[in-house]
């Protein structure tokens, strides 16, 4: 089982946090911390795999924090929660070794899945900044947005929400096969390798905050 240390000064988050990891049954929640008065010290104290920090504001705090925490142990990964997913701000969280930036929009349902997938590897982080990557064009979140229709929206959306290809269709009222249709499409378009990638990609970048999904 996995350890990890919450740093946040809102309650209620660290409450949800802590009823979606416990429900996941992978993750030790070692302590919490406030996020105000939190030392890379006390973060590293029960030796954990990862921490959680909420960021509370964009102040060079959290970014030396991170600096901190890092240098204190070898190995830990950082998932910050944040208002901003802007492209200056997170390529300076990541700079400093920060592992993945997530919307604090995100389901308490789908953080346990990107938190093991970041502790595997298999996500470091999915933002790209303007410019880079094969095939980009320098697109916003908005234009990337656009790229996708309607529908491949809900399902990313659905998706970014930890529904399953099952549940999905259900929700739609369509097959599960035109489900992973769609969802080939968003991976094509995003330029990510699978739903984990693509959820985490909708998170950072602002793209689960549409309406509710409709049946077509």
């Amino acid at each position: 089982m996995k350890r990890l240390v919450v740093v946040a000064e809102d309650s209620l988050i660290v409450e949800a946090i802590g009823i979606a990891l416990r429900r996941s049954g992978e993750f030790d929640l070692l302590r919490h911390l406030d996020g105000r008065t939190a030392s890379s010290e006390l973060i590293v104290e029960g030796e954990p795999d990862l921490v959680l920090i909420d960021e509370m504001d964009q102040s060079d705090r959290v970014v030396e924090l991170i600096r901190q925490t890092k240098a204190a142990r070898e190995g830990i990964a950082v998932i910050v929660l944040t208002l901003s997913p802007e492209s200056a701000r997170l390529e300076e969280l990541f700079d400093v070794g920060a592992s993945a930036a997530v919307s604090k929009a995100t389901n308490p349902a789908a953080l346990a899945t990107l938190i093991r997938e970041t502790l595997d590897g298999r996500v470091l982080h999915v933002h790209k900044p303007a410019g880079s990557g094969p095939g980009s064009s320098g697109r916003s979140a908005a234009a990337e947005e656009s790229v996708l229709s309607a529908r491949e929206l809900e399902v990313l959306r659905l998706v970014a929400a930890g529904s399953t290809n099952g549940e999905i269709a259900r929700k739609l009222w369509v097959t599960e096969q035109t489900v992973k249709f769609h969802l080939s499409n968003i991976y094509r378009k995003l330029e990510v390798g699978n739903r984990t990638e693509a959820s985490h990609y909708a998170h950072v970048n602002g793209l689960v905050n549409g309406g509710e999904a409709v049946a077509s």
